[in-house]
């Protein structure tokens, strides 16, 4: 008969993520996990394998909760351009909300790890890829409604949005400055509103999440 473990699976993992999105896969030690679950390594192992198999999980979950909410949030009673501003509003204040600086795990993890993992590089590319549709999606109902100039591209600003989100995550850990990051994101969301940067409007203010 196999005995009901003793501790909290979804907790554990939440303690996980936090050790990973601190200090990176590579820098997190087995005593680090150990430390930040309470959980001894053979609790550890016999729960969710070794180190690299807990890395996955913390990312999958983190992306559920941090990547994959956001999405169906936002595509929840917004236009399709008041979705985009409010994505990359949204990843603004939480870059400056952080004083630990400690960035996206996602994003993180496709500087640190993908390049040596084919295996996560392809489920990081699949979530980048989720982010780049929500865009596609986005810019696809908005020039539906002709909220956008028809001179936008809609799969070409979708990828440009992608790497803009992924920009602005990196450079906060380095500058975290409300100027910097709005001042890099105006110009492409201007290219939404009047169809060139050099009348850019002020990116729409929002609280902290």
């Amino acid at each position: 008969m196999v005995r009901p473990r003793a501790f909290d699976e979804a907790a554990v993992m939440d303690s996980a993520i936090r050790c990973f999105w601190k200090s990176g896969f590579a820098a997190t030690s087995v005593r680090d996990l150990e430390a930040e679950t309470g959980l001894k390594m053979a609790s550890l192992y016999n729960a969710f394998g070794d180190k690299r198999s807990m890395f996955r999980l913390s990312l999958e979950r983190y992306v559920g909760a941090h990547v994959d909410d956001r999405i169906r949030r936002l595509e929840s009673g917004l236009s399709g351009k008041a979705r985009i501003h409010a994505f990359i509003r949204e990843v603004i204040d939480r870059s400056l909300s952080d004083p630990e600086r400690k960035g996206c795990l996602l994003i993180n993890s496709a500087v640190e790890v993908a390049p040596h993992d084919p295996a996560l590089a392809a489920f990081i590319a699949d979530c980048l890829a989720d982010i780049q549709g929500f865009f596609r999606r986005a810019l696809d109902w908005a020039a539906r409604d002709g909220e956008i100039p028809p001179t936008v591209c809609p799969e070409d600003t979708a990828k440009a949005l992608m790497a803009l989100v992924f920009g602005l995550r990196v450079l906060a850990r380095a500058c975290p400055e409300r100027t910097l990051l709005e001042g890099a994101a105006r110009p492409l969301l201007a290219l939404l509103d009047e169809g060139t940067a050099s009348t850019a409007p002020p990116l729409p203010a929002g609280p902290a999440t």
